[in-house]
């Protein structure tokens, strides 16, 4: 029903527009009152024709607002040379004059149509800048412009002559209407869906208009043409076939958004490279040179006309080229920037690669040690349970309790590792509070002072206050922290003492903790989280501690890295996303000093 209510909508839209006009047409006898009838009744449907157009003109896609503002700039355009058309004959009562004033607007109104055409708004090219469409559209609107000086001017003031000026023009307006026409047939054959059939009424339109166009330019050479006579009623006809092709865009192709992008029958595009808008504008460059010499050598106009052409030629030479250096510039900065959008989304690809393998390496081993460590704990636990019932015995001899006492030591180091093992296979859900990570932080080195207080170890703590909140596991963290000062702690050992510091910032919607050392640095920072990979003497040092705190990190929705000081030493940096709502502090827009703590 609602389809039959739009067919029905647009068939009273015609029989109102066209019948009406034809009816009164008839009715009325030629003259005055038919003139006058004829030039309101023009003026009327062109407002008609420009409302339809720019009704489409309300989208948040700026090359479909563009391309229906332009076609209701050359509507409006077109209204304003029959208003000019009107006021001769209405107003002033007397013919319009030959060469008409409005004869330049009515030729150029065709311009905006063809750079409308040249946004091709059809196409899914969301990123493709905007300055291109205007630059192609100044480049053909000087090209056009230069055609009429070239071809019509001349005989207008350089060497007046009203019968060159009038063939002329005639000629050269028949090929820019035409040239819609072939344009607008280009883009129907070439799109598919709700496009081709707005493409298709435009082309309707255009071409009902070159065609009435030269119907009546023939019939005033013949003298038979009067306002108002049945030589309008195609004219008329084509006015009121673009606005209601507005009108059906209006239906077929509702406004696109970012909620709901255009579908991909409604968004075909032509192959990519069929950049006909830049290829008109090059050939319409490139014929500047060619019509120059054919008026220099081919031409039997007077050297008054050939001298004009000849300045014509070069003053739009400079502005032709002018345009193009500009297009061509904004082509090398859209292709710069398209050049760094693929470098950032190569290395964007490369880190997303790297902890893709280094999630599959986790889920490898942990399924590994999980196996493994079950069957490990159960004989684990019955040598345990065997070495505590030789040491309970009285009359075992002193050589035998030893021997219990390292089994019972060794099983139980052993347990420990079977520990880390499951709890790397099978880590225990996050239970997410809110937490200061400050607090934590110092309570983990005030925890790891105590052991080092027979140490050449200092640490220091440079914690940012106030620091944004985050949502976490206090004890996940904790094993985190441990773990990385621990293995700082075991580096500086080796070397005999040095300084870890602990820093803690706010980096955007993040919060960063920073451990640093002074130790000898790690030997290879790309296998540090690697499970099993570790730089320490064989029985002490598992491997598992970093790669359970990388997997304790991501549980957090955050980052670990790791990386070696330019001065030497070690850096291990984390990044846990912050909630906002934590911030301390009343004057949140003061940059806060940072506190500084020096343990021995």
């Amino acid at each position: 029903m609602s389809a039959l209510r739009g067919k029905t909508g647009l068939a009273i839209i015609w029989l109102c527009f066209v019948g009406g006009y034809g009816a009164v047409s008839l009715l009325l006898r030629p003259g005055s009152q038919l003139t006058a009838f004829a030039d309101v009744a023009q003026c009327i449907v062109l407002l008609f024709a420009n409302a339809g157009l720019l009704l489409n003109a309300a989208s948040p896609d700026w090359r479909r607002n563009s391309f229906w503002m332009l076609l209701g700039m050359g509507c409006g355009m077109w209204l304003s040379g029959q208003l000019l058309w009107t006021y001769f004959e209405v107003l002033q009562q007397q013919p319009v004059p030959d060469p008409f004033l409005g004869d330049v607007i009515f030729f150029l109104h065709t311009v905006p149509l063809l750079g409308a055409l040249a946004l091709r708004p059809h196409a899914p090219q969301a990123d493709r800048n905007l300055r291109f469409g205007h630059v192609d559209f100044q480049l053909l609107l000087s090209w056009w412009v230069y055609l009429y000086l070239f071809i019509v001017i001349p005989w207008q003031y350089v060497v007046p002559d009203v019968v060159r000026y009038g063939l002329s023009y005639n000629r050269l307006y028949s090929v820019e209407n035409f040239t819609l026409v072939a344009v607008l047939g280009y883009l129907v054959a070439r799109t598919s869906g709700p496009w081709r059939r707005v493409y298709a009424h435009l082309m309707g339109a255009a071409l009902t208009y070159a065609l009435s166009s030269m119907v009546i330019i023939a019939a005033i050479d013949r003298g038979a043409y009067s306002s108002g006579s049945y030589y309008d009623l195609p004219l008329v006809a084509s006015f009121v076939w673009f606005g209601m092709a507005g009108i059906v865009a209006r239906r077929v192709c509702p406004p696109a958004s970012a909620v709901n992008p255009p579908s991909e029958e409604e968004s075909s595009e032509m192959p990519a490279e069929n950049n006909w808008p830049a290829r008109m504008a090059m050939a319409a460059a490139l014929s500047l040179p060619a019509l120059a010499l054919w008026s220099e050598t081919l031409s039997s106009a007077p050297p008054a006309v050939r001298r004009f052409r000849l300045l014509t030629t070069l003053a739009a030479m400079v502005v032709l080229s002018s345009l193009i250096f500009l297009r061509q510039r904004l082509v090398d900065e859209d292709r710069l920037r398209l050049l760094r959008g693929s470098k950032d989304a190569l290395v964007n690809l490369r880190r997303i690669q790297s902890q893709y393998v280094q999630a599959e390496k986790l889920a490898s081993v942990g399924q590994l040690a999980a196996g493994a460590a079950h069957e490990i704990n159960n004989p684990l636990t019955a040598i345990l349970g065997y070495s505590d019932v030789l040491l309970e015995l009285p009359a075992i001899p002193d050589r035998a309790r030893d021997i219990a006492q390292k089994i019972r030591e060794q099983a139980r180091r052993t347990k420990e590792v079977i520990s880390k093992l499951l709890s790397f296979a099978q880590p225990q859900p996050t239970e997410l509070t809110l937490l200061d990570l400050n607090s934590i932080v110092g309570s983990v080195v005030e925890l790891r002072r105590l052991d080092l207080l027979h140490k050449n170890i200092k640490f220091e703590l440079d914690l940012e206050k106030p620091l944004p909140g985050i949502r976490g596991d206090a004890n996940q963290l904790l094993q985190v922290f441990f773990n990385i000062i621990g293995n700082a702690v075991d580096a500086m050992e080796e070397a005999g003492g040095g300084l870890l510091t602990v820093r803690t910032i706010r980096d955007h919607r993040s919060v960063v903790i920073e451990f640093s050392d002074t130790g000898p640095g790690i030997r290879d920072p790309g296998l540090a989280f690697d499970p099993f990979y570790t730089t320490k003497p064989v029985g002490k040092g598992t491997g598992l501690g970093l790669s359970i705190c990388y997997g304790l990190v991501k549980e957090h929705k955050g980052r670990i890295t790791c990386g070696n000081r330019p001065g030497g030493g070690a850096i291990f940096r984390i990044e846990l996303p912050s909630v906002m709502a934590m911030l301390t502090g009343r004057n949140s827009g003061a940059t806060p000093a940072p506190v500084t703590t020096r343990l021995s």
